[in-house]
């Protein structure tokens, strides 16, 4: 067959599962936006973390038209595949790290949010990323799967990633993440379109109900359209105090 159906196929099913976790997130999107409002109205940053693939998440949240300017990203080079694929693995296990990236953020706990992307959220980085935020009085937004955690080994006392999370965005994608074909799955990975389709519809969650109670936040547009850089500057002038990155 090569008319592409089996793609089509694909396509439509993986529709109707992004539909059935915007549903079924319903709930704590509303948690989670208000969350992000009271962290930005009180000139906090949305810190956003994740490792491995994971890491496309937190890109997707940093620096992107249409996405807060009140965002800093947590990372460290030897998470991410491109610098190492078996380091990037062997980095997210070990234990200890997530505390230092943390202490090197300035992460303010009480004001600050804390997001984290991970599929099963089981190793220390994501795991321990979570409790230290939790301990320093931040709140915590896990993208995560608790049906890939289920039958995954536990690698650190603490548990899971949603164990630790004050609000659990449920991807619902399946253990090991690939979903094609269905019966012996062998490609087709969801938790990067769950990840990014969550996060944006986070966004606009945030966006409407920040407008519901006159509450202007600070979003990024386009540095491609007439008048984005103009739109940005400010954003960049602010938060490029606190977000290295930014500069």
């Amino acid at each position: 067959m090569t008319d592409g159906s089996h793609a089509r196929k694909h396509a439509e099913r993986s529709l109707q599962d992004l539909d059935r976790a915007a549903e079924h997130n319903r709930a704590a999107l509303g948690e989670a936006a208000k969350t992000l409002i009271d962290c930005v109205e009180a000139d906090g940053l949305v810190f956003t973390a994740g490792a491995g693939h994971s890491l496309a998440g937190v890109l997707e949240s940093f620096y992107r038209a249409g996405g807060l300017a009140a965002v800093r990203p947590l990372y460290h080079p030897d998470l991410l595949p491109l610098h190492g694929a078996a380091t990037s693995t062997a980095t997210e296990r070990r234990e200890g790290l997530a505390a230092d990236v943390l202490r090197e953020s300035g992460l303010r706990g009480g004001t600050d949010v804390l997001v984290v992307f991970s599929n099963s959220g089981i190793n220390p980085y994501p795991v321990e990323l979570a409790a230290t935020a939790r301990r320093e009085g931040s709140q915590v937004i896990a993208v995560t799967s608790p049906a890939a955690a289920a039958g995954a080994p536990r690698r650190t006392e603490a548990g899971t990633l949603a164990d630790q999370a004050t609000v659990v965005l449920d991807t619902m994608v399946p253990a090991g993440d690939i979903t094609h074909p269905e019966q012996r799955p062998a490609t087709a990975p969801g938790s990067s379109l769950a990840n990014v389709f969550l996060w944006n519809l986070l966004m606009v969650e945030t966006y409407e109900r920040a407008g519901e109670v006159g509450i202007s936040l600070p979003w990024w547009r386009s540095s491609n359209v007439p008048g984005g850089d103009e739109a940005n500057a400010e954003r960049l002038e602010h938060y490029g105090k606190r977000v290295p990155r930014l500069r």
